[in-house]
């Protein structure tokens, strides 16, 4: 083989080379456009079913379907609200009853021991009169003390002005001066307060 020969192979093979390499590109080329266009197209669907979901919530609900829905809720609103007002009830009038029965437990309670006292007293065979005088002197003390711890207190009626709000005037009594007018003269039975509230009015003879 002549030169010119050799070099005529060697040229053929690069423009073959070459065009297979040109071949190959469109090929990659039209794939990719392919693709693209594929892509474009699920987009699109995509896109559609989107504006499609969209538009399905956009869309106004039957009115009666709505107030129906509307009545449901309010009904069951009602329902439990009148459950709870029942159970509330219930229980208050529960309470109020167990109040009016053991509501006098704290007050007996505090006195037993004053009762204690008593019966100790009684059992007690000292005649001194002396001593017996001390004894219940002391136990009234005692059950004194015992009602202020609970609320009771003696209304002051001693040298006070005639008040309406605590006392009760039994008797008038002229001529006890000027000084004396309106003013409490004796006191013929005391009166008490609980929780600051009159249990007991104080009867009083009053200055005239």
């Amino acid at each position: 083989m002549s030169k010119e020969e050799k070099n005529i192979n060697i040229e053929d093979g690069a423009l073959d080379e070459q065009k297979a390499q040109q071949e190959e590109a469109v090929k990659d080329a039209e794939n990719n456009e392919k693709n693209n266009n594929e892509t474009d197209t699920t987009d699109s669907n995509d896109t559609d079913s989107s504006e499609e979901t969209d538009k399905k919530a956009e869309e106004p609900k039957d009115p009666l379907e709505a107030a129906q829905q509307q009545i449901a809720q309010l009904k069951d609103q009602y329902l439990r609200q009148v459950a709870e007002f029942d159970n509330y009830r219930k229980r208050t009038l529960k309470e109020k009853a167990e109040l009016i029965l053991n509501g006098g437990e704290k007050t007996i309670s505090a006195i037993l021991p004053v009762l204690d006292d008593f019966e100790r007293a009684i059992a007690d065979k000292n005649e001194d009169a002396q001593a017996i005088k001390e004894g219940f002197e002391l136990i009234y003390k005692k059950f004194k003390s015992t009602l202020n711890g609970l609320g009771v207190k003696e209304i002051e009626t001693q040298d006070k002005d005639f008040d309406t709000d605590n006392m009760e005037a039994i008797a008038m009594v002229p001529g006890m001066g000027d000084d004396k007018k309106g003013k409490v003269i004796d006191c013929v039975q005391k009166g008490y307060t609980l929780n600051d509230k009159v249990i007991r009015h104080a009867k009083v003879a009053v200055g005239q």
